[in-house]
């Protein structure tokens, strides 16, 4: 079986959550440990735990920079010239740069974060030690060895990462009185509610069907995002985009004419459309996925493919503080609440719902493919993660290339199960530029942003891939200057 054949057929069995199989001893040796101990273990817990959709990008995202920033910082000594992020452990001689070693300090690392990051799945974590034939007791601190490196490393990026600004802990602003972890303590509060668009150009939280009868009113996911420290450039202040002045309702004439765009995109959705639209929404499967196979294709190092995956994560990372600046500061209106305002009861030609095609509809009952992520509509965040991304692969890996494979049997649709795709089907992207292309494209398609909000984010998200991977060429160089445990930038 060719290389794009086993990662078509590896890619769904991760998305399916099939557990990690138990062995008496992994071959550190051999394999890649980081892929097959650690995400394979992590992952069903992102869908369990953080994100069942795969979708809640704020959060996934902070979970795998960390996890990947501390397999950095624990292999950086058997780099030639390295030094980590948030340790400075010294250099391995050149016999001790084995594959072994690199994956245990890599699994070791994990170990330490997993249990600070996420600690009610402790068991979880001893048990993935365990099946991988590791001591989850050994606590040395011995950096000549590389079970030493890995839970110094680990913990220091625990440590450094705490107090950033997410909110991890619940002790960071002053507005958060209940101590919550991860909880708002900026003060953020819609202006219309789910039931009112009191302000058509801004924000309206959705009330979306969570099952027979049972209903939940958005809220704005992790608006303190925003104040977080990123890894690659001073500050997110330093960066703007225009403001969305065709989501101002004043400006009625464009208002109308982008709703349309987006009406005209569901009235022509193809299965192929919904299929992407679906896959970038799962931003494991479609950012995490596509950067293990770009490693696995080009032959990277297993050293190569950390390197290649933490970067990937912090570009994305750091993109999204920025996004979220933006969201807060424009708090923009989306399609479903300008669309109803616009039209009302009057009929609508658009996707009907699933399983019912295109169809004339009242207005007031159009949904988009996708549900509406928890946040406002301008700039669009997965455009921006998948262009910063695709930049930062592009430019580590020197070359456009990537032909990531996507299989879809028959009917496996998300939104329109047993009915989408009509065969099976496998969609290819050849070049990072065609991934992140289809990825801010596939917003419009689903109905959840306007085309303003990609173009935005297509004109400005490239440049964090440049700052990450310039960051990481200082990291590997051995210039990056120390740096300290995150501060959090609010006010």
């Amino acid at each position: 079986m060719n290389l794009t054949a086993r990662f078509a057929a590896f890619a769904p069995l991760m998305v399916a959550l099939i557990p990690a199989t138990a062995s008496a001893q992994y071959d550190f040796d051999n394999g890649n440990a980081p892929i097959e101990v650690v995400i394979q273990n992590v992952v069903p817990v992102i869908f369990q735990d953080i994100s069942p959709s795969g979708g809640d990008a704020t959060l996934i995202l902070r979970t795998t920079t960390l996890i990947t920033n501390a397999w950095y910082d624990s292999t950086a000594p058997y780099h030639p010239t390295a030094v980590g992020v948030y340790s400075r452990l010294g250099r391995r001689p050149v016999s001790e740069r084995t594959t072994r070693n690199i994956n245990i300090a890599a699994v070791y690392a994990s170990y330490r974060l997993l249990n600070s990051f996420l600690p009610n799945r402790a068991g979880d974590w001893r048990a993935m030690m365990v099946n991988a034939g590791l001591d989850p007791d050994d606590n040395s601190t011995d950096t000549t060895t590389a079970i030493g490196l890995g839970n110094v490393a680990g913990t220091a990026v625990a440590l450094g990462r705490q107090n950033d600004g997410m909110n991890q802990l619940g002790n960071e602003g002053g507005r958060n009185f209940n101590k919550t972890p991860y909880a708002d303590y900026t003060g953020y509060h819609p202006i219309n509610t789910a039931y009112d668009l009191y302000f058509p150009s801004r924000w309206q939280p959705d009330l979306q069907r969570q099952g027979i009868g049972i209903y939940k009113i958005q809220q704005f996911v992790t608006p303190q995002y925003r104040y977080v420290e990123p890894y690659s450039y001073p500050s997110a202040s330093a960066f703007g985009m225009p403001p969305p002045r065709d989501s101002w309702f004043i400006r009625f004439f464009h208002y109308k004419r982008q709703a349309d765009v987006v009406l005209d995109a569901s009235a022509n959705l193809t299965d192929e459309q919904k299929l992407k639209a679906e896959l970038f929404d799962n931003k494991i499967e479609s950012l995490g996925f596509s950067a293990v196979f770009a490693a696995m294709s080009q032959g990277l190092s297993l050293l190569e493919f950390i390197q290649l995956d933490f970067l990937t994560n912090m570009a994305a990372f750091d993109a999204g503080i920025v996004v979220w600046q933006e969201k807060e500061q424009y708090d923009a209106v989306r399609p479903f609440s300008a669309i109803r305002r616009i039209y009302g009861n009057h009929r609508v030609r658009a996707w009907a719902g699933p399983g019912q095609g295109t169809k004339r509809i009242p207005a007031n009952e159009w949904r988009s493919y996708l549900e509406e992520a928890d946040h406002p509509e301008y700039p669009s965040a997965s455009t921006c993660f998948c262009r910063a991304h695709s930049q930062s692969a592009r430019l580590f890996l020197g070359n456009d290339n990537l032909g990531y494979p996507v299989v879809r049997p028959a009917g496996s649709s998300r939104t329109e199960p047993g009915l989408v795709p009509a065969a099976d089907t496998t969609i290819v992207f050849p070049t990072w530029t065609d991934f992140a292309a289809d990825c801010g494209q596939s917003r419009v398609w689903a109905g959840v942003h306007f085309q303003a909000a990609v173009d935005a984010s297509n004109d400005l998200c490239d440049t964090f891939g440049d700052s990450a991977y310039a960051y990481l060429q200082s990291l590997l160089d051995g210039t990056a200057p120390a740096r300290g445990p995150s501060q959090g930038t609010a006010p």
